[in-house]
């Protein structure tokens, strides 16, 4: 049906445009309300039950602004109807269901906290105080050792954090205390003071973490710094000698590495000297042999063909060696001139021994037999060594 057939009623875009009602005035409707209102408590403009109804609005208003609320970035709000869990909200503008009906718990989760265990600073110029109660604790091979901690830690779920303990940080210092107790007492007492304070401290955190995940603590510990690790007051001089003891004894082991380092290479160099020098000298007494023994062949090969002339020979170059060596001067008396010759410059020379320096181990010496005739008749070999010395 068109809009202009009969019976469309007027129901086109154009009919009827000049017949509408405007909206109405928000002054008389503000009007009509007041009056409304002054009608239920039953009064006129002065009725002491109208300016009670106008309080109660206005208290009414109030107390649902008093409902918003603003959570910052970085926290988290935690709304609870009659102390019941109902939703945690992120970060911006909230409201709830006014108080006492609802309340919101607003929670820093990005704030580092910080908890001392052990100790307790009391200010950044204060020296640290001592809490025996908390530091005092026995070692592995039962010693007892004064330690202290500090921990950071942050709130990683604000519903645990707040529901799941009564009081979070007493139960945070306590896990902290057991933690600790339980891996100084896996632990020597030399190894928490030295080497193993970084370790102590991780096994710590480790085992903090793991007891809070499991009473669903809400927190996370972000640090654990082990701040001071000695024996108590009371045997502090006596530890510190066993210190002072156990510090010489490392350095007199160092001194005596040291020692050792710069000797033993030294007596490594000078028997490796020794063996090189003796097959040295092994060497040089198999080479003379065998020479003296091959120059003996071609002697006596010379020999065996001209044995007279060989001889005369032989005697004549020993005789030179023999008499080049003395500092005997011999002058022909009957045949000489009148005028005689010195040789200074050869008797001012230092005498050589009659037979050369060889080797004191072993050394052969060749020297021919004369004859009566004054030719040498034979040649002899004499061979000297430790057993022909003392003859």
């Amino acid at each position: 049906m068109s809009w202009n057939e009969p019976g469309g009623n007027k129901k086109d875009p154009w009919s009827g445009r000049d017949q509408q009602e405007t909206p109405p005035d928000l002054e008389e409707v503000m009007r009509g309300l007041h009056d409304k209102i002054g009608r239920f408590f039953g009064g006129g403009e002065n009725s002491p039950l109208r300016t009670i109804g106008l309080f109660l609005v206005i208290a009414l208003a109030v107390w649902g602004l008093t409902s918003i609320y603003l959570v910052d970035e970085g926290s988290r709000g935690v709304v609870t109807r009659f102390g019941k869990y109902v939703d945690t909200t992120m970060p911006g503008l909230h409201w709830h269901i006014p108080a006492p009906i609802e309340r919101v718990q607003v929670v820093n989760m990005e704030q580092q906290r910080f908890l001392e265990v052990g100790y307790r600073s009391g200010g950044r110029q204060q020296s640290l105080g001592s809490v025996p109660k908390e530091a005092l604790m026995l070692t592995q091979d039962e010693n007892i050792i004064d330690i202290r901690l500090a921990v950071q830690y942050q709130i990683k779920d604000a519903k645990d954090y707040l529901f799941n303990v009564a009081d979070p940080d007493e139960t945070l210092k306590q896990v902290i205390e057991s933690a600790e107790r339980a891996v100084i007492g896996k632990s020597t007492m030399d190894f928490v003071l030295t080497e193993g304070r970084g370790k102590v401290a991780d096994e710590i955190k480790s085992e903090i973490q793991q007891t809070l995940d499991q009473y669903q603590t809400g927190i996370r510990v972000s640090n654990v710094s082990l701040v001071d690790a000695q024996a108590p007051e009371e045997v502090q001089a006596a530890f510190m000698d066993a210190i002072k003891a156990r510090e010489d004894e490392q350095r007199l082991k160092n001194e005596a590495e040291a020692y050792a380092n710069e000797v033993v290479p030294k007596a490594r160099g000078a028997a490796a000297r020794v063996l090189e020098e003796s097959e040295a000298y092994k060497q040089r007494v198999i080479a003379r042999a065998e020479g003296d023994a091959g120059r003996f062949r071609q002697l006596l090969a010379e020999y065996e063909k001209a044995p007279e002339i060989t001889r005369e020979r032989l005697y004549l170059d020993t005789m030179e060696e023999v008499f080049g060596r003395t500092g005997t001067l011999l002058v022909d008396v009957k045949n000489s001139n009148n005028l005689l010759y010195l040789p200074i410059d050869k008797l001012q020379k230092p005498v050589s021994p009659l037979i050369p320096p060889r080797d004191t181990e072993n050394s052969t010496i060749t020297t021919p037999e004369i004859s009566d005739s004054g030719a040498p008749r034979s040649i002899r070999s004499t061979t000297r060594g430790r057993e022909g010395r003392g003859q």
